[in-house]
Formats: C-alpha cells, structure tokens, sequence
C-alpha cells in the first residue's frame, strides 16, 4: 500500500490509506493527534494553502488528498461542495429583494422557475403582487366582490391567473360559448331587450314574450301593439311602436298602464329612468319627445335632428368634464348623421349641450350605425367607416377602429379590454388596444335593421376584463327570418 506525506511548514504528518483514514507511523487506528496538535497543524496547512501555493499546486494538492481519502471523507465532501456550489440566491435574500427581482419575470419564465425547487415553487406562488400585476396584463377585472371572494377563500393570485388564462384561451379557440334558439312567435321579430338574465321580445304578432337566459323557457306572454322597440325591467315593459305610440305594460296583469302619444312618426326607439319618473323616445318624426313615466303627460318635445332619431339613452354623468358635473343626467339621441347631447336640469327643462359627428374631411355620406355606448370615459358608436370613440371628458375623438367591411358592422359594446362587434356572419371580440381580433364565433342568419333593435348584447362588463364573475349569462342575442331567437351564451359546466 502506497504511503503519502503531506509538508505543511515545520508540521509532518505521514501515513498509509487503510479504511478511509490517517495512519500515524503507519499504524492503523482512529485516534488521530490531540485536539491542540491538529489546530496548529490544521492552522499551519490553512496558511500555507493560501499564501504559498499557486494555483495549479493547489489544485495539485486537492488531488492528492482526494486520492487519499475513504467513503466516509469523500461522502462529508460531495455533501459540503453541493451547498457551495448550488447556493440558492432566493433563499440567501431577504423575502421582499426576492420578491422584487421575481416581479421583472414574465408569467412563461416564472412557471418554468418554478421547477427549479420546492423552495422556489413555494415563493413564487405565493408572490401575490407579482401574479396581481400579471392578471392586470392579460385583462383581469377586478371587482370588490371578487377580490372579498378570493381572500376569504384564501385563493393565490396565481390562481386567479390561470383561471383568467384558461379563460382566455377558451374565448381564443371558440369553446367560451353555446348557443340556443329560442321559439315561439309567429311573425317578424323586430324588437329585444336584455335585463336580470331575462330577454324580452317584441312581435309583428302583437305580442312581447319574456324569456329566460338559462333555461331558454318563455315566461309571460303580453299581448300588445307592433314593436320597434322594448325596455323592461321586473315589473313593466315598454313598448315603442310603428303606430306612433308608446305604451307601459304590467308584467303580472298584461294590463296597458300608459299610453303616450304625441308622435307623428313611427317611434323607433325609447329608454326611461324610475328614479326620475322620466321617458325618453325618438321617432321617423326626427323628434324626442320626454314623457312623465307615471302619468303618461308630454313634457317636453326636442328638436333638431334632421333625420330619423334611432337610438336615444339616458345616462348619468360620474366624472366631471367640460361641459357636464358629476351627477348630471345626460339625454343621447342619435340618427344617422349626428349624437346630440342634452342637459337635464332640475326643473325637468332640457338643453342641447354638444353634437358629436364625423370627422369633418369624411362626414359627407358616411352613417352612424346602431348601438351608441357611454361609459365615464367614452362614448362609442359604429359607423361605415368604422367604430368611433370620443373622449367624455374632451369630447374629442380620440380614435377610429377601422374593421374590413365597416358599413356592415355593428357596435354591441366597447370596453376597455375587449370590444364586441356584429357583422353579416359572425360575432367578433376584438382587442381594444391592439385592434385585433381575438375571437369570432359563427352565427346564422339573422335581422340586423338600421335601427339595431332586433339585436342585442348581455351583460357587456367582461369587455373591461375577465375577472371570472361576469363571464355567464348571455353574450348576444337576434332574431331569425324564421321568426325564432337566437342566444350566445357563456358555456357553463352543465351544458
């Protein structure tokens, strides 16, 4: 058996490799120095390590030790230079450094690093602010009751990310939604309206039926007058007619509770406020006309639209801008041509406060299309040279999305994340920012009037982001030439 010696200074200390350890004068046994004798020689093989060898005798001596070494010291030396080499510089910072460095990663990396261990696994999934800011990229919307929901359950950012992602992904690959007709009148379907999950639609058959989203059950059937227009809510529906009349139903009774006439036009078009006792319709008499919801009394006619009036809104104005404070009840009425904007004032008298209309190099021939949208931000409308937004608080317009085919595309609603919009054959997502199409799904043929009455969106939130709460009920529905209903739905796990 072959002996070594290692010199260190005046210290010597020589032996044979037996069993995996130091011989002394080549007897073997486990003994070894004294504790004061190995610190100096320890000591004296440290300083001349480090101060008298160069590098290539170092490794030279590494080497020579290593050859002399047994099980027990090669086992204590492979577990001590895996924690010097692989040191985990996530666990050596303190949590909120980490955490720092981990928010400059983008979702793709962040899942692979979570592989690197279960420590790293462990901080990353439970970097909240990192996945927080990942979710508010790819378009979630939070809401207090989502974010209560999800603390109260104890949910991981992460989670609510991929929940959002898987969303997405549905929406990218058309699995998101079902679909269902809807059957029962017996004539031309020219009018629909969305509310609580319900639909309600209005017949060349003189009736309106209510339906049910879920189920796709009718629920009430009204007999009334031609619709060309519909508001309801749970306990009335009104009807704009082409007889020149509006009229007030009880869902419960079937009985007329109002009748407003005043036009002498077609009334293509209505909305009304509870909370100010106050109707709104426009009409082919290129009037609005504003109507006491509760008596049934002609307030006041507005004048000015010197086209037919196609849609008309009233809405309440959050943020202050430059012509309106927060709080004010705000009319739209639109033709074809021009949205005017009125003031409502406290005596119930009304003044035109802006006209918003093309672009002035392209206004001649172009038309706006049904349906206007408003938001504390926005108002948007569709036009055959593409969708329009105008800033609410400038009442600049801010820009154009331009889509192939413009002059037969409609607006059904406009986000901050997604935009919705109809054309001949399919509903479209597009993404607000990029102007892209996200997603398209495949319709049959269906009634697209002028006017816009004969179809409708759900309930639109998701357009400002997917936050796992909105997406259900209906995404759109329209009649059919074969006077059925045809729904979009969100696709649940029971259907």
């Amino acid at each position: 058996m072959e002996s070594s010696r290692v010199n260190a200074g005046n210290a010597t200390i020589s032996g044979k490799s037996c069993c995996g350890h130091f011989h002394k004068n080549g007897q073997c046994g486990d003994a070894g120095m004294d504790k004061s004798q190995f610190e100096v020689w320890s000591s004296g093989v440290t300083r001349t390590f480090q101060s008298s060898l160069s590098n290539q005798q170092k490794c030279s001596l590494l080497d020579q030790i290593i050859a002399n070494c047994g099980a027990d010291q090669l086992s204590h030396l492979s577990t001590h230079l895996e924690g010097l080499l692989k040191r985990d510089f996530l666990k050596l910072l303190p949590p909120e450094l980490g955490n720092y460095l981990l928010s400059w990663l983008d979702p793709e990396t962040l899942g692979r690093s979570c592989m690197v261990s279960k420590h790293w696994n462990k901080m990353i999934s439970e970097c909240d602010e990192v996945w927080e800011k990942n979710c508010r990229i790819i378009g979630y919307n939070s809401t207090e009751e989502a974010e209560d929901l999800a603390s109260s359950n104890g949910v991981r950012w992460k989670s609510v990310y991929k929940t959002v992602l898987n969303q997405l992904e549905k929406l990218k690959d058309s699995s998101a939604f079902d679909s269902k007709t809807l059957q029962g009148h017996t004539a031309r379907v020219y009018a629909l309206n969305y509310f609580n999950g319900k639909i309600a639609s209005g017949s060349d058959d003189l009736t309106v039926r209510l339906w049910d989203v879920d189920s796709g059950q009718c629920l009430r059937i009204l007999n009334t007058h031609t619709c060309a227009d519909v508001k309801f809510d749970d306990r009335k529906v009104v009807t704009a007619s082409f007889d020149n009349t509006v009229a007030c139903w009880d869902w419960e009774t079937g009985n007329r509770m109002q009748h407003f006439v005043g036009h002498t036009g077609a009334v293509f078009c209505v909305d009304y406020c509870d909370a100010l006792q106050l109707l709104i319709s426009g009409s082919a008499d290129m009037s609005v006309c504003m109507w006491d919801l509760e008596k049934g009394t002609l307030q006041h006619r507005l004048t000015g639209h010197t086209e037919w009036v196609i849609q008309v809104l009233i809405g309440w104005c959050t943020v202050d801008s430059d012509l309106f404070q927060s709080g004010d009840c705000i009319i739209f009425s639109m033709d074809k041509v021009e949205i005017r904007l009125w003031s409502l004032s406290d005596d119930r008298s009304c003044n035109l406060t802006k006209i918003l209309s093309y672009p002035s190099e392209e206004r001649k021939g172009q038309t706006f299309l049904p349906r206007l949208q408003f938001n504390d931000r926005l108002i948007a409308c569709a036009s055959d040279i593409g969708v329009l937004l105008w800033s609410f608080h400038s009442f600049k317009l801010l820009r154009r999305i331009s889509i192939p085919d413009c002059s037969n595309v409609f607006l059904l609603g406009s986000g901050s994340i997604f935009t919705l919009l109809l054309d001949a054959n399919s509903l479209h997502i597009l993404d607000s920012h990029s102007q892209t199409i996200v997603s398209s799904w495949k319709l049959p043929l269906c009634r697209k009037s002028k006017r816009g009455s004969n179809f409708i969106a759900g309930d639109v939130r998701w357009l400002n982001g997917i936050n796992g709460q909105n997406e259900k009920g209906l995404v759109f529905a329209a009649s059919t030439p074969d006077h059925s209903l045809h729904m979009v739905r969100w696709r649940t796990q029971n259907r």
